[in-house]
């Protein structure tokens, strides 16, 4: 069920609560796969019985019908994958959160200073205490014996690295650095402005993923190079990771997000 922490302007809502605000804002006929989403937001308080979302809403919805950057962060893990992210629009930003399994995501407000520190915390970005003198370490393949190896581990029979290796044909290290993985995250940021990746749709995209391997530490992947676009890998498509550190995955993060001379690049000019 939808629900508001009014003390705390923290709000728990589902895609579904979330499309029905956006259906009543633009004023258009809600679909009837939708209408007990409504009743739900009716009951928790969040519509009034004309459908008038209350004015603890209004920071949320203008910020999603209006966005100025969207962050989404991607985790895959042994419990599946959540979908995270962060959402900045003229005058509120928001960072919402999903707990695996469940429908519904926490939105709660943020603050420009600390965006950084929310979208590491949503990838567990933690101290390494791993040795980090082989910094510079490579591992190649390629997407398909990735793929191969990974499939053997979600099939639930322990194996040694070498035995996975040979069995597959994959990089000894790759099948020691993956028996320690954590999870796989991805963070993708989008806006509409001036950056170096522009999609077809005329935004911006910046992006990053990385492999969590516990005592084997983070690695970067560096090829496929993000961002990718869906049906651009293939099996034969060339795997590149790289050893990296905490400390320089946190001045990524920070790099991804647009500056305000990209983000005002977006605004139109004046006549």
């Amino acid at each position: 069920m939808p629900s508001l922490d009014a003390a705390r302007r923290r709000l728990r809502l589902s895609d579904a609560h979330i499309g029905v605000l956006g259906f009543l804002v633009e004023e258009n006929q809600l679909p009837e796969e939708l209408s007990q989403s409504r009743v739900e937001l009716r009951e928790a308080g969040l519509l009034d019985g004309d459908d008038k979302i209350v004015a603890d809403l209004y920071p949320l919805v203008s910020t999603l019908m209006a966005p100025r950057v969207i962050a989404r962060v991607e985790v895959t893990g042994p419990q599946g994958v959540t979908s995270n992210g962060a959402v900045i629009g003229d005058e509120f930003i928001f960072i919402h959160e999903a707990w695996p399994g469940a429908t519904e995501s926490e939105y709660v407000p943020a603050e420009p200073e600390t965006l950084v520190w929310s979208l590491a915390r949503m990838v567990d970005l933690h101290r390494d205490f791993t040795d980090e003198a082989n910094g510079s370490e490579v591992i190649t393949s390629t997407m398909g014996l990735f793929d191969q190896v990974i499939e053997r581990m979600e099939a639930g029979e322990f194996e040694e690295p070498e035995a996975v290796a040979e069995a597959t044909g994959t990089p000894l290290r790759l099948s020691e650095i993956l028996a320690q993985l954590n999870c796989m995250w991805r963070i993708t940021v989008v806006w509409q402005g001036s950056g170096e990746e522009r999609s077809p749709g005329g935004l911006s995209v910046a992006a990053l993923s990385v492999w969590d391997c516990g005592l084997e530490g983070y690695w970067l992947r560096e090829l496929p190079a993000e961002p990718v676009s869906d049906g651009q890998v293939e099996a034969s498509s060339d795997l590149r990771v790289r050893r990296t550190s905490a400390k320089e995955l946190w001045r990524l993060i920070t790099g991804l997000l647009p500056d305000g001379a990209q983000l005002s690049a977006a605004q139109p000019r004046a006549s």
